[in-house]
């Protein structure tokens, strides 16, 4: 067998596994869908739910499908597939599986931006949009600026970024104790990550960014990997360093943004999205895997929040946070053992 067969038969392997996990996800994320939008506490038929889809109205279904389980169904998708392709790039980007938009204080940033938004303005709707977005622009601006010239890539924009969490964190807390009983109760709720208030109108805004930023960032991600060889020797090779991880940086911040004012801070969902991504396809950034996971941890999350404990609903955010923090921890204690066994 040439040399050339064998590199060609060594591309396949990777590349099939690839395709083989992608479809198994679209499958899942399928299924799930199907499972988060007709079974539930009023259960929908598959033929009743496409005749409702296709225009047709049936008492009870209608409004159960198309105003409740439908929207939560698809919100989650949409919010995943950003809070997962955020965090992939961005673990990607800085070279750290710890680090994720919601670790270091992107998410706190949008949130801060937000509950201001809703308790101290009083705004609903785009406006929340766009003040998350500043609150995730300033806080992501903030770590970049204290990161240093060439420091986007080292452990100081983490400790950064750590430390701009704990502030901002002081600062939603702040809030909350200005606004009124009914104002705190309805930012916390939102603060854990639901899904229970979402409109239409909030799906259309989601899905128009997911469709113009995710291929962008897509396309990127492919040249992150060279950051790993150094700034020097990725501009040697061509790569434009600073303008990657600035326009990487925007486009993360972009998403974590629109998909954080629709549904709140989903806890570790970004984080838990890249390791995953890079267990299933190893070797490869696997932003879009990453994408997937993130719409499929969302959507299974939210269906076990509903369902998991007989009458009681949970904000989709405790579960996901119930799932990342032993994740994390056991992350923090493996690289611990491995710097230690060196």
């Amino acid at each position: 067998m040439t040399t050339t067969a064998v590199l060609a038969r060594a591309r396949r392997g990777p590349r099939r596994r690839r395709v083989t996990v992608v479809g198994v996800l679209l499958v899942l994320l399928v299924g799930l869908v199907v499972v988060r939008a007709l079974l539930g506490d009023y259960r929908v038929s598959f033929p009743d739910a496409i005749r409702i889809i296709g225009g047709e109205s049936i008492p009870g279904a209608s409004f159960v499908l198309m105003e409740s389980t439908l929207p939560r169904a698809l919100i989650a998708v949409l919010a995943g597939a950003a809070f997962g392709a955020a965090g992939g790039a961005f673990q990607v980007m800085l070279r750290n599986p710890l680090a994720s938009p919601d670790v270091l204080g992107i998410t706190l940033g949008a949130s801060a931006g937000a509950v201001v938004a809703v308790v101290l303005v009083g705004v609903r709707g785009t406006p929340v949009t766009l003040a998350a977005l500043s609150g995730a622009v300033l806080a992501a601006g903030l770590i970049l600026s204290q990161a240093g010239a060439r420091g986007g890539a080292t452990g100081r924009m983490v400790l950064v970024g750590v430390a701009l969490a704990a502030g901002l964190s002081a600062v939603v807390h702040w809030v909350l104790v200005r606004a009124s009983t009914y104002q705190a109760q309805d930012a916390l709720i939102w603060l854990s990550g639901s899904l229970n208030t979402v409109t239409w109108p909030d799906i259309a805004r989601l899905l128009v960014l997911d469709a113009l930023l995710l291929p962008v960032l897509l396309a990127l991600a492919g040249r992150l990997p060279v950051l790993g060889l150094g700034d020097d020797l990725a501009e040697g090779l061509g790569v434009r360093v600073g303008r990657l991880r600035v326009a990487v940086t925007v486009l993360v911040v972009a998403l974590v943004a629109a998909a954080t004012a629709v549904v709140g801070p989903v806890a570790f969902v970004g984080f838990l999205s890249g390791p995953i991504a890079r267990r299933l396809v190893p070797g490869r950034p696997g932003v879009g895997v990453a994408a997937l996971v993130g719409a499929v941890v969302v959507l299974g999350a939210d269906h076990l929040a509903a369902y998991g404990i007989p009458g009681t609903a949970l904000p989709v955010g405790v579960v996901t946070g119930a799932l990342g923090a032993p994740v994390l921890l056991w992350m923090l204690r493996s690289r611990t053992s491995t710097k230690e066994g060196r």
